[in-house]
This record gives structure tokens, C-alpha cells and sequence, in this order.
């Protein structure tokens, strides 16, 4: 294993001095540079191998980055030579947009977690390809997937428009796509996991989606990014919608409104999302129900609250296909990543 991995409790010790959004983009910072100095690969090491197909895709291990940690794809080298078997980047909106007022991330140590509003801030659709596209990932048999969304300002009844603009805009540059209909940092946003409005919605995609097949000649894989805090009512009915409107996987699941396990920490009553271990058993209750309704074939991406090998092994036994990691990695470094592959061999 690279001694970088090894030196994370110190840097750790200082990111966690400064403010949690500028620890946030120092990491990334530092990202970018090794990457651009053609470093990441030699400081990284090499991906732990533990081959699974997911999509029709192949992934060198079933442990993947999360969107939302590297928005705007500016990392993708850096960040897949950490060993996952894939890597997720976005969200993106059409248009650049700041996001939401700062201060907007918190961390809650005694949890493990951690609490944001971000927004979707972002550079835009054009940036983001730029980035990938520079990007040496793909090209080197990594699986890369590009995660869309909606502009703050387009209303709820518009985003069908911003979903397609960024469908078109990534196709070519995917391995799969995701859309993301469950942050809860976009206004009326998780209004679209509501039967009318995904329904609406996964036709259009999956219309648009076809035709984009035709021009590329290869179907990019779907995948919709639902949240924690449905109902097992509603979890049922995007379960039926899935397959039905052509879409390839689910990743389940976003952060959670829910204050549950963190209450009388500080940061307790900040608005967004939460993420971190009180997301685990929320999200085991949604994959084992989406896995009885979708039966043993469709593809489940478990994320939320992985900060151990076991807790990605009790992702799978819920019925997750492959795992992501996110808000683990920021707490206990990416040897993290190798130890979710040991656990699941």
C-alpha cells in the first residue's frame, strides 16, 4: 500500500482545523496538482482487484467514489488512483451556479458525519466536459460515471428541459450516466421521485436516450439516484417505473432530512443533508426493498454511511451489486477503499 494512504491521520488532523468546505477544496486543490504533475499514479498505487459487472460494465472492484465530492470533474485521474473500480463525478447543471450561501458543509465528529446545503454549485455543463475530457481515466479501462441535474433557477416544471440538456451534453463522454433526483439541497427537486413527475421524466430520458444510441452507436447506462427518506410505498413505485421505462440501475441513497441519530450534537439543526453512518441502516431498509421488488438481475449501487469493510459487506448482503463511498473516505482515508474489497472478497 503507497505510504501516502498511511500519512492520512495526520493530514486529516489538519483538514479538520479549518472549515469544512475549505478543507473540501484544499483536498481537491492538492488533487488536481499531483494530477497534473503526472504524480497521482506513482503516489496512489494501484486498484485492488476484485472484477464485477455492473450495467453491462465491467469495474476492476465493486467500490466506487460517490458524486458530489469532485463537482465539477477536475480530479478524475487523482481521485480513480486511489484504487476504486469506478468513479462518479457531478452533480452538473447546465448552467454554472454558485449554490447555496456559505457557510453551507458542518461536520459532526462524534457521528462520523456530516451535514450540507451545497446546492449543486458548480461551473457549468461546458466546463465539466472540458474537464473530462482532459481526463486520462477512461482511457486507461476506468469506469467513469457523469451525474446531472437542474439549475436552482429552472422551475420544477422546466426540469425535464435541464435533465435532457445535460443527458445530450455527457452521453459521449460516459460510461453511464446517473440523474439525480434526491438532494435535498434544490428546491421542490425531490418532488420528482412523485409518481407523475418521474414518470414524465424517465420517458423523456429514455426517449432522448434512445435516439442519442442511434447518433453515438452505444446505449450509456441509466441510473436514477433516489433518497433515503421515501416511504416504502413510494420506494415501491419507482421500483415498478425502473425497468419498465428502460433505466439500468439504482443508486440508493442520497443524504437524509432525518436528525435521528444526531441529536444534541452541534450542527444538529443546520438545513441539508446528512450523511455519514446515520444514513447506513436508512439505507439498508431501501436497498433489501428495492432488491425484492427488482429481483436478483437489475443493477443496485449502495451508498450512504460506509465507513468500515463491513458495513460495504452489509451493503451487498441487502442487495447491493456495488457500493460507493463518500463522506467514509473524508473520516478514515482512502485505505478505506482497500478495505471494503478485502471485506467483499
Amino acid at each position: 500500500m503507497s505510504p501516502f494512504f498511511h500519512a492520512y491521520p495526520l493530514a486529516r488532523a489538519a483538514l479538520f482545523s479549518m472549515d469544512a468546505e475549505r478543507a473540501h477544496e484544499l483536498t481537491l486543490d492538492l488533487l488536481a496538482k499531483t494530477q497534473g504533475c503526472g504524480l497521482s499514479g506513482r503516489l496512489l498505487g494501484s486498484a485492488p482487484e476484485l472484477p464485477r459487472t455492473l450495467m453491462g460494465l465491467t469495474l476492476r472492484n465493486p467500490v466506487g467514489l460517490a458524486a458530489g465530492l469532485d463537482k465539477n470533474g477536475a480530479c478524475i485521474d487523482a481521485l480513480g488512483g486511489l484504487g476504486f473500480g469506478f468513479v462518479e463525478v457531478g452533480t452538473v447543471t447546465p448552467r454554472a451556479q454558485p449554490g447555496n450561501p456559505k457557510p453551507r458543509m458542518f461536520r459532526l465528529p462524534r457521528a462520523q458525519a456530516l451535514i450540507n446545503r451545497m446546492g449543486f454549485n458548480n461551473l457549468g455543463l461546458d466546463a465539466f466536459i472540458a474537464n473530462v475530457q482532459r481526463s486520462q481515466w477512461r482511457r486507461h479501462g476506468g469506469i467513469l460515471g457523469l451525474n446531472i441535474g437542474k439549475n436552482a433557477d429552472t422551475p420544477i416544471e422546466r426540469a425535464i428541459d435541464d435533465y435532457l440538456i445535460g443527458l445530450e451534453g455527457v452521453a459521449p463522454h460516459a460510461d453511464y450516466i446517473t440523474v439525480n433526483i434526491s438532494s435535498p439541497n434544490t428546491k421542490n427537486l425531490r418532488t420528482l421521485q412523485s409518481h407523475d413527475a418521474l414518470e414524465a421524466l424517465l420517458t423523456a430520458l429514455q426517449t432522448r436516450r434512445e435516439a442519442l444510441a442511434d447518433q453515438m452507436g452505444r446505449r450509456v447506462p441509466l441510473a436514477v439516484k433516489i433518497a433515503p427518506d421515501l416511504s416504502g410505498d413510494e420506494v415501491d413505485a419507482i421500483a415498478e417505473a425502473l425497468p419498465r421505462h428502460g433505466i439500468d440501475g439504482v443508486i440508493a441513497t442520497n443524504t437524509t432530512l432525518s436528525r435521528a441519530a444526531v441529536r444534541g450534537l452541534p450542527y444538529e439543526d443546520e438545513a441539508g443533508g446528512l450523511s455519514g453512518p446515520p444514513v447506513h441502516e436508512l439505507s439498508l431498509v431501501v436497498i433489501e426493498r428495492l432488491r425484492r421488488r427488482l429481483g436478483p438481475e437489475f443493477a443496485i449501487i449502495g451508498v450512504g454511511g460506509i465507513h468500515s469493510g463491513w458495513q460495504a459487506v452489509e451493503k451487498i448482503r441487502a442487495g447491493a451489486d456495488a457500493i460507493q463511498l463518500y463522506t467514509g473516505l473524508i473520516y478514515e482515508g482512502p485505505r478505506l477503499i482497500a478495505d471494503c474489497v478485502q471485506a467483499m472478497r
